[in-house]
């Protein structure tokens, strides 16, 4: 299916044609007589609230400056929002080219904690490397990663509860744009930029009634997808760990917990939005992650490609690339677990396969281990992404051209 031009709304996933998209009047501030608050009622229908949904009105107008004059009190406003549901679509994500990367697992997949240490990432490590800044586009954004991601984690060094399911604890997107400054040899230097949204879905949410439709227009909406999957949740991973892990709890009885049925059950839903004939490949590209690789790391080889660190060099080696994924292929099939990848080659035109782990130890009783929160290739998903985008270059060293 081919996708409309417009602007996908990052919060309810509607796609808006840009003559569509509202602005709200600035309100009043200090001696400016701007409108005065009323009770945005689509805004409160999103939100279940009214909490906060008392804002200036909403009007529309053809805004192709990106600015327009409130109607009713003749002051400009650069201030645009969703005409579904009224939340606001900051400048910076109109005029980028939204990407919005769905990222989906089983249970016990650590979702949350991988969006609280790639986000990390991004702002600082990796951030540099790739000479790039990520910035929240919204005040919920910066609040809720405060809130639920970096202080727990972060600075607390508590471990993050699992994700609960939308039908019980409603959840927002969190929406940044990322900004990468490229310098070319001959070129004067430029900045890219896109705007990334991540949501992350429960496994169970994809079967669940009362949430389907939000969740189905959020896969239609994403322009990848990144899966989550808990190795041991696959009984071949386990074998020969002994006592160094426990498995998770009901692992093997919920199979909400088995990834390749979250797997299939995403895929199905993709199928029916995107309108792809029997045995076509979706055109959707995939990064499926095992993590808690930190864990398995110990049983494998001593040239095993996961044992070797990314270069850190503001581009993605492709050579690197394919001996991950090919280490992971490989260590899929060793644990009986093949038919995840024979799967993925199957449904999709394009998938690639990752070993990370996003706190870098086994965690104690709860909290972070004792040397803290120590990510490997946590980045290693979203670089291919961006690479995938057209965000990132990619080569391949000469120093291992032959090898």
């Amino acid at each position: 299916m081919t996708r409309s031009r417009g602007v996908t709304c990052p919060y309810c996933f509607a796609s808006v044609a840009p003559q569509r998209i509202l602005f709200r009047c600035r309100g009043q501030a200090g001696r400016r007589q701007g409108c005065a608050p009323v009770l945005d009622k689509a805004l409160a229908a999103y939100t279940g609230s009214t909490a906060g949904a008392s804002l200036p009105p909403v009007f529309a107008a053809s805004g192709r400056k990106g600015r327009a004059d409130c109607p009713d009190c003749d002051l400009p406003t650069g201030n645009r929002a969703c005409p579904e549901c009224h939340n606001p679509l900051p400048s910076a994500y109109c005029d980028s080219p939204g990407r919005i990367v769905a990222l989906v697992g089983a249970k016990n997949a650590g979702k949350s904690t991988y969006i609280a240490v790639l986000l990390h990432e991004l702002m600082n490590r990796v951030g540099t490397e790739l000479d790039a800044s990520l910035v929240a586009c919204d005040d919920r954004t910066i609040e809720r990663y405060k809130r639920d991601f970096a202080r727990p984690l972060l600075e607390e060094r508590r471990l993050l509860p699992t994700t609960a399911s939308a039908a019980t604890a409603p959840r927002e997107p969190l929406v940044y744009l990322l900004t990468r400054t490229r310098r070319g040899r001959f070129s004067r230097a430029r900045n890219d930029s896109l705007a990334l949204v991540l949501f992350d879905t429960a496994g169970e949410d994809l079967r669940s009634r009362e949430v389907t439709d939000l969740h189905l227009r959020y896969l239609e909406a994403a322009d990848a997808i990144i899966f989550l999957v808990d190795p041991l949740e696959l009984p071949g991973a386990r074998t020969g760990l002994r006592d160094a892990v426990a498995a998770p709890p009901g692992a093997g009885d919920d199979p909400d917990s088995e990834p390749l049925n979250v797997i299939a059950r995403v895929t199905e839903a993709l199928r029916l939005r995107h309108g792809t004939r029997p045995g076509e490949p979706l055109p959707v590209p995939v990064a499926v992650a095992l993590t808690k690789i930190d864990v398995l790391r110990p049983g494998l080889l001593s040239q095993s490609a996961l044992h070797r660190s990314r270069s850190g060099t503001g581009v993605l080696d492709l050579d690197d690339r394919d001996a991950v994924d090919e280490q992971v292929r490989a260590l899929l099939h060793d644990w009986r677990a093949g038919q995840l990848d024979t799967y993925l080659g199957q449904q999709y035109a394009d998938h690639a396969l990752f070993g990370l782990s996003a706190l870098g130890a086994v965690p104690d009783d709860g909290r972070v281990g004792a040397g803290g929160v120590r990510p490997y290739r946590a980045e290693d998903p979203l670089l291919w992404l961006l690479y995938r985008f057209g965000m990132l270059d990619g080569v391949r060293p000469e120093s291992r051209s032959g090898g």
